[in-house]
């Protein structure tokens, strides 16, 4: 290690000193800047532009490093608010470059993955999908945005984090309005340390043998029923989260009351359905998902 520096004062340090070089500097420039040694800032340099941070150019017979473009550094918690309206705005001028740089520079500002979820992504995913409500962008163009969206998410759910066993969910959407929203709170349970198995769409699988098919997938994936499982099932309408939160309760009987369900959708005062939560607010799952399991723990 670098005269003990940690891994993130190194990314500061190179996001400094090569924001005051606007012609790039060599490796051998860097580690003298940065008082390390040629070997390890090489390693770092590797793996810094492996995660899109920096770039290597070569001019005449000299490598030169530079930031990125794009590159910005963020100051969280104050710079949530600021970074969500900036993504719409890229979003909705499908700027896709702009878009992916602006969660990898969240990532680079050590933002917290649930925040991201439940400050910029999910505003983003409601504000397009209202913009389609209010007939502002047509069916192509919110296909389009919703899966710059997508990609969004996606990077972040490539992030490696040691998953606990005794944290199990299964995430679900009714239907396809609603899977922008399982695929976000899935990467928010992941970087959580939570086991997920997440199924997207599920709209064709709207049929009386689901039931079965759950509780095969159950076996599968919760193996030996470890700790807790929840299941979260998103749902623009209220038939699939009735759909959905029946075929779930025919099988909880099975699993010694360690298996939960969760629904996220808009239900009716006069509605009845059975769950052990129903919110409209994704992040209300996850809070109160964390709260059902310390207590189940505390219990053990």
């Amino acid at each position: 290690m670098a005269r003990g520096y940690q891994t993130e004062e190194i990314k500061q340090k190179l996001l400094d000193v090569l924001n005051d070089a606007k012609i790039g500097l060599s490796g051998v420039a860097i580690a003298e800047k940065l008082d390390v040694n040629r070997i390890t800032i090489t390693k770092y340099l590797n793996i810094f532009a492996a995660e899109g941070l920096i770039r290597q150019k070569s001019i005449g017979n000299v490598n030169l490093w530079f930031l990125e473009e794009g590159t910005e550094q963020f100051q969280f918690p104050d710079d949530y608010f600021r970074v969500k309206t900036k993504f719409i705005e890229f979003l909705t001028d499908r700027s896709e470059k702009q878009v992916y740089n602006l969660i990898r520079n969240c990532l680079h500002s050590e933002a917290n993955t649930q925040k991201i979820m439940t400050e910029i992504i999910f505003p983003a995913t409601d504000s397009i999908q209202k913009l389609y409500k209010d007939g502002k962008i047509g069916n192509s163009e919110e296909k389009l945005l919703s899966k710059i969206i997508s990609n969004s998410i996606q990077i972040l759910n490539l992030i490696s984090i040691e998953e606990n066993p005794k944290k199990n969910v299964i995430v679900l959407a009714a239907d396809s309005k609603s899977t922008l929203y399982s695929e976000a709170i899935s990467t928010a349970f992941h970087s959580d340390g939570w086991k997920v198995s997440s199924l997207g769409d599920m709209s064709s699988a709207i049929d009386v043998l689901f039931d079965l098919d759950l509780q095969k997938l159950l076996g599968k994936v919760w193996k030996q029923k470890t700790g807790i499982m929840i299941i979260v099932i998103f749902s623009d309408t209220e038939e699939g989260l009735n759909f959905f939160s029946e075929a779930v309760n025919s099988v909880k009987e099975h699993f010694e009351k360690k298996l939960f369900l969760a629904l996220c959708g808009k239900v009716g005062k006069k509605t009845v359905i059975k769950a052990d939560l129903i919110s409209e607010k994704p992040e209300d799952v996850i809070q109160w998902s964390q709260t059902t399991f310390e207590s189940l723990e505390s219990k053990n």
